[in-house]
């Protein structure tokens, strides 16, 4: 029965691991696209506000909180989360106690008396939850397991108050990636957005949030090796006509850090994916953009850094096409995705944009790339598949492997040399004792 258990989740966990690759693969083509629409509308179009476009586009997700209207579940959450998080307690409570009670029935004859000292201690509902439960026999917990799902959800005020916080990391990371695309080529800022890798490795290894996110020498191999091509093509930035490439490279690295401490730290915050309502999430984090951030356009406008200023009606269909598909609809997909994965995997895929974004740039932006940009994409490309096969095969970690298995051959052939000349100075002695007495019995004889 162990051995069926373990088999069925090893399959259920392949399954996950499948569809969250699937995912970020459909997310990495929406991203090049949404980029190459942010790119033509900076340049073609001349409306170069990266402030005003992060904020359109971000404060489009408060969409999701039509759910509140249209989906029943999110309203019985307002109308009384309280009151049925309480009764789903009371429930199990009930259910626990008729078990027990049951059980000492059974077992009557059999007293147990308990010390008189007691302790108490007061734990958050969630934790008091969940220390309930797991003093529950498994029959009582398996009939009430549809309402355990429900009393494990985040309620609406702590999806709220997670919100709030990622507001404005979410928001400083997309920022930063506008103000790269207003100064650099498409696929240079994809590709310098990659090195987000190395940062989730660094964040992951100090806040661990489950056994993917643990360090591994094949994972900072994979990593060095994406950092490496970064650095060639940060090379090939540098030669930008009108000299802006070092600047949009800084803007790359600096929204590459922000989103490795947006998903690490959001996913350290929520465990497992099934406790936060991702659509719920993303809707508040659109109204506090709204409601908090709009005064960012008077600082910006009388500072002189983005001057204020409506587009055209073009321009604003393009701006709400690129925020409703590339941004609301591709951001749930790839922090869901990243939760089904690990949260390195997430980040590294970012680097799949690159061959699509230089095949966008070539054929619609006309752009010509030096060798030095296609000798750092190559490793920066081979680095996610790198990173996928090793969360894949239960962080299989081929590098510490190998590097055992070569000191242990070293270490076996120098215990060999080692014996090779005691094993002839035995010989060497042996031999003349032989002979000598076969001399002996020759000359007895």
């Amino acid at each position: 029965m162990n051995r069926m258990g373990s088999q069925g989740s090893t399959v259920a966990q392949q399954r996950r691991m499948a569809l969250g690759v699937v995912i970020l693969l459909l997310v990495d083509v929406i991203w090049v696209a949404s980029s190459e629409l942010t790119s033509y509308i900076f340049k073609r179009q001349e409306y170069n506000k990266p402030f005003f476009s992060t904020f359109t586009k971000t404060s489009m997700f408060v969409l999701y909180l039509l759910g509140f209207l249209l989906w029943r579940p999110w309203r019985q959450q307002c109308t009384g989360s309280l009151r049925g998080r309480h009764a789903a307690f009371v429930r199990i409570a009930l259910t626990s106690h008729n078990h027990m009670g049951a059980t000492k029935h059974s077992s009557k004859k059999q007293r147990v008396r308990f010390s008189n000292i007691m302790e108490v201690r007061q734990l958050p509902s969630t934790q008091a939850l969940e220390a309930k439960l797991s003093r529950m026999s498994f029959p009582a917990a398996k009939d009430q397991e549809s309402m355990l799902r429900t009393v494990g959800k985040l309620t609406v005020t702590d999806v709220a108050k997670i919100s709030f916080f990622f507001c404005f990391v979410w928001f400083l990371a997309n920022l930063s990636y506008q103000e790269a695309l207003s100064d650099t080529p498409v696929a240079i800022v994809n590709v310098l957005s990659s090195t987000s890798g190395l940062f989730t490795l660094i964040l992951a290894a100090v806040f661990p949030s489950n056994s993917s996110d643990r360090f591994t020498l094949s994972k900072l191999l994979a990593v060095a090796l994406c950092m490496g091509g970064v650095a060639l093509v940060s090379f090939s930035s540098m030669d930008s006509p009108d000299g802006k490439g070092a600047t949009g490279s800084l803007w790359s690295v600096a929204g590459a850090a922000l989103y490795a401490v947006y998903i690490v730290m959001i996913k350290r915050k929520v465990d497992r994916e099934d406790k936060l309502d991702i659509p719920m999430f993303f809707g508040f984090v659109g109204l506090f953009n709204l409601l908090l951030l709009w005064p960012g356009f008077l600082v910006l406008h009388y500072t002189g850094f983005e001057a204020f200023e409506l587009p055209s009606k073009l321009v604003w269909t393009y701006i709400l096409i690129n925020g409703l598909i590339g941004t609301v609809l591709s951001e749930f997909l790839w922090l869901w995705g990243c939760f089904l994965t690990s949260s390195l995997i997430g980040t590294l895929a970012l680097s799949l944009t690159i061959p699509l974004s230089i095949i966008a740039d070539i054929c619609m932006q006309k752009v010509s790339f030096s060798w030095l940009f296609f000798a750092g994409a190559v490793p920066v490309f081979l680095s996610f598949f790198i990173a996928t096969l090793l969360c894949h095969y239960n962080n299989w970690d081929p590098v510490m492997v190998g590097l055992r298995r070569v000191f242990a051959f070293i270490c076996r052939s120098k215990h060999r040399i080692q014996r090779l000349p005691e094993d002839s100075e035995q010989c060497e002695s042996l031999i003349p004792l032989h002979t000598v007495s076969h001399d002996n019995e020759s000359f007895s004889s």
